[in-house]
C-alpha cells in the first residue's frame, strides 16, 4: 500500500479536485491524505475570531458566503443529481457544526473544531466525485485514528493500532481518503498536530501500515540550486535521507522535518512529486546513497549574523569554549555553524532575538567582532573523506569570493560556507558552473 498526500493548492479548485482524482486512479492500494485550501482555512479562522469576539453578525456573513461557495463548488464538480444531493447534505452538516456557535458560548478550543471543517469538506467532496466516476473509495475520519498523548506528541502506538483496525474493517476497499493535520488530543478534543501538518500525518500513517512509499504531491520542487539565481537548476532525482535532512534544514517548505524523520526511522522511501508535472519522476528519498553522484545540490540560508570570539584569556581554553555554549544555551539561541581554532571561535546564527544579551555576557571573556547581512551556502552530497576532489573543487570555484567560515558537516553530507549576502548570487553561479554542471558529477544520475 502507498500513501499519497496533496496540499491545499491541489484541492483549491474544481479542476484541481478532478486532477487529484486522475492521479490517484491506478491499480495500487493507497491512503490519500488531503489538506484544505489555504483560503478556506483563512476564512474559517476569521469566523472563529468573530465568534470569540462575539461579532455574531459578521460571523454570520462570512459563514453564509463560505457555505454558498462550497455548494457552488459541489454543483460545478458533480453532475449526478443523487450524488450531488448527498454532497450538499454533507456540506450543510459541516456548516451546521459551525452555526451552533452563534448560539453557544465560544471558547478558544472551539476554534480548532471550526478549522477542521475545511479538511473534512475537502475529503468529502473528493470522495463523492470519485464515487460519481465509478471509483470505489472510503472516506475515513482522522479523528478516529490520529491522536496525541498528554505531552502533545503523536501517539504512534495508538495510531498504528487504529489504522490497521480501520483498514481491516474495509477488506474490499483499496482507496481510502482522509484528512491531514487534524487529530484528537489526549482529552478527546479536536486538535491539530503540534507540528508537521499533513506531511506528518502522511508519514504517521505510512509507518503504521509499513507503506511501500510515501508520495508527497507539492508544487515546491527540490532543485540543485536557487532558481531565483540559477534559472536552469535541475530537479534532483535521488537523495539519501541524510542528504534530504540537510536540504530541508535550509528550506523546510520542501518537506516537514518530522515527516522525513518518521519515514527514515522505519526506512520508508519518500517521493516528492509535482501535480503540475505528474509525468516527472520527482525526487526519490531513501536510505540508498549514489556514491558516484557526489554533489547533489547547493542550499542557502540568509539573514545570518557572523560572530568571532577571541579569548582574552580570562578563562582556560576548554572553559572558554564551554562558556560560549552555555550562554547560547541560556538564551535558547542555536548556532547554525560553529568553528574553533585554539582560543578563537566563530559562530553563524540566524536567531538574533537575544544576541545583544549574549554578546554582553561574553564580552567579559572575549574580544568580539560581529558582521550581519551574511549568508550560509551549503554544498550537499556525498562528502566522505574518500571523495578527495570535492572540497578542492569547492575552494577552486570560490577562490575569488571572500569566505568568513568553512564548516565540514559531521555527518559527511555537506560543506558549509559563510559569505557576505552581496556575494551570495555570484558564489551560487560559480558553484553551479564549476560543480553541478560538470560531467564528472553526472555519472550516477
Amino acid at each position: 500500500m502507498e500513501i499519497y498526500k496533496f496540499d491545499g493548492n491541489a484541492t483549491a479548485s474544481v479542476k484541481g479536485i478532478q486532477h487529484v482524482a486522475k492521479l490517484i486512479q491506478d491499480n495500487t492500494s493507497k491512503i490519500v491524505v488531503l489538506s484544505a485550501p489555504k483560503d478556506v482555512t483563512k476564512h474559517l479562522g476569521e469566523v472563529a475570531a468573530n465568534f470569540f469576539n462575539r461579532n455574531i453578525e459578521e460571523a454570520h456573513d462570512k459563514i453564509t458566503r463560505l457555505e454558498f461557495q462550497f455548494i457552488d463548488f459541489a454543483n460545478e464538480l458533480l453532475t449526478d443529481d443523487t450524488i450531488k444531493h448527498k454532497a450538499i447534505r454533507g456540506i450543510l452538516d459541516c456548516f451546521q457544526a459551525i452555526w451552533k456557535y452563534s448560539m453557544e458560548p465560544f471558547y478558544a478550543t472551539d476554534e480548532k473544531e471550526i478549522l477542521a471543517q475545511g479538511e473534512l469538506l475537502t475529503s468529502t467532496l473528493l470522495g463523492f466525485y470519485l464515487q460519481e466516476q465509478g471509483v470505489d473509495n472510503s472516506v475515513i475520519c482522522a479523528f478516529d485514528f490520529i491522536r496525541t498523548g498528554m505531552n502533545g506528541e503523536a501517539d504512534e502506538e495508538y495510531i498504528s493500532r487504529k489504522v490497521k483496525e480501520i483498514c481491516k474493517s474495509y477488506p474490499d476497499t483499496h482507496l481510502f481518503l482522509t484528512q491531514g493535520s487534524i487529530c484528537r488530543n489526549a482529552f478527546g478534543e479536536t486538535d491539530y498536530l503540534k507540528q508537521g501538518g499533513s506531511d506528518y500525518t502522511a508519514a504517521l500513517i505510512g509507518t503504521a501500515i509499513q507503506a511501500e512509499e510515501i508520495r508527497i504531491w507539492t508544487d515546491v520542487d527540490i532543485h540543485s540550486n536557487d532558481t531565483l539565481v540559477v534559472k536552469d537548476a535541475d530537479t534532483i532525482k535521488n537523495l539519501s535521507f541524510s542528504e534530504a535532512e540537510r536540504l530541508i534544514y535550509f528550506n523546510p517548505q520542501i518537506l516537514h522535518p518530522l515527516c522525513l524523520a518518521t519515514a527514515w526511522k522505519e526506512n520508508i522511501p519518500i517521493r516528492l512529486l509535482n501535480p503540475v508535472n505528474p509525468a516527472s519522476e520527482g525526487t526519490y528519498i531513501s536510505a540508498n546513497r549514489l556514491n558516484g553522484d557526489m554533489v547533489k545540490a547547493v542550499a542557502t540560508k540568509d539573514s545570518i549574523t557572523y560572530i568571532r570570539f577571541e579569548s582574552n584569556h580570562t578563562l582556560r581554553p576548554y572553559m572558554f569554549i564551554s562558556k560560549i555554549f552555555d550562554i547560547f544555551a541560556k538564551y535558547k539561541t542555536m548556532p547554525c555553524l560553529l568553528t574553533s581554532s585554539n582560543d578563537n571561535i566563530s559562530v553563524a546564527t540566524d536567531d538574533g532575538n537575544f544576541l545583544s544579551l549574549i554578546l554582553r555576557e561574553l564580552n567579559k571573556y572575549a574580544r568580539i567582532w560581529v558582521e550581519d547581512k551574511m549568508s550560509i551556502i551549503s554544498v550537499v552530497g556525498n562528502m566522505k573523506s574518500s571523495c578527495i576532489e570535492t572540497e578542492a573543487r569547492i575552494m577552486d570555484a570560490l577562490k575569488n569570493i571572500p569566505l568568513k567560515m568553512i564548516s565540514y558537516g559531521s555527518d559527511e553530507n555537506d560543506v558549509s560556507l559563510v559569505v557576505k549576502a552581496t556575494d551570495k548570487a555570484e558564489a551560487l553561479r560559480l558553484l553551479d558552473e564549476k560543480l553541478l554542471k560538470k560531467e564528472w558529477l553526472k555519472k550516477a544520475s
